[in-house]
């Protein structure tokens, strides 16, 4: 997908992809992956999100990768402060270019402004586990491949990541948010990956634009990566 699609979306102010409280999977499921607080958590494709407020919160150092510069900057500027137990709080955002991105930092949060797929695991150091919400459903099926190796090559072996899915008819209507069945999933981080997928429900009461595409159902499905 062209980045000037993501860059039009955010400067359009076309982003409900953005949510306004933190995901449920994440509030469910995250404790149960046993991450030690403390650690580097990476967020790829992360937006704005509230997911990693809630992150932060419960000690991990968040490190994000978005493309969008409105989205980098306007999460800083939501989010003065970061955690009240966190003894790297500071009011400023320093910017640091690293190759190809512009590194921003504050507190418990490091952004890496740029494409995620030119992240390498010297650029982006060591990481310890990852939260992928809007990262995969976002591309296209032709990409998802290329971005599934370089996540992988990202995270070390025993990390583990709680990933979020949807499915769909995907005929019915176009993403993004993109379609990926639980086939694909498999097919996508099988090699590099334990997968199990730990929860599965329909949503459709709660999403109208999709029922009124004519879809009948809509899942989202969490799933949880251990690294081989």
């Amino acid at each position: 997908m062209d980045p000037d699609f993501w860059h039009e979306r955010w400067r359009t102010r076309q982003v409900g992809f953005h949510q306004p409280a933190p995901h449920p999977f994440l509030e469910r499921w995250w404790p149960s992956l046993g991450v030690p607080s403390g650690t580097r958590v990476y967020v790829p494709l992360c937006g704005k999100s509230l997911d990693m407020v809630w992150l932060a919160v419960r000690g991990h150092h968040v490190v994000g990768s978005e493309l969008s510069e409105i989205a980098v900057a306007e999460f800083f500027g939501e989010h003065h402060q970061a955690p009240a137990d966190d003894a790297r709080s500071a009011h400023h955002v320093t910017i640091e270019e690293r190759g190809v991105f512009k590194v921003h930092r504050r507190g418990a949060y490091e952004l890496w402004q740029g494409d995620a797929l030119r992240l390498t695991p010297e650029l982006l150091g060591p990481v310890h586990a990852a939260y992928d919400r809007a990262a995969l459903v976002a591309l296209p099926p032709a990409m998802r491949e290329t971005y599934a190796q370089n996540f992988a090559a990202l995270m070390p072996r025993g990390s583990r990541t709680l990933l979020i899915a949807f499915e769909y008819a995907q005929h019915l209507k176009a993403g993004p948010p993109f379609s990926v069945e639980p086939d694909e999933v498999s097919q996508l981080y099988g090699a590099a990956f334990r997968v199990e997928q730990l929860e599965r429900i329909d949503i459709i009461g709660e999403s109208p634009k999709f029922a009124a595409a004519g879809l009948s159902a809509l899942y989202e499905a969490a799933y949880s990566l251990t690294r081989l």
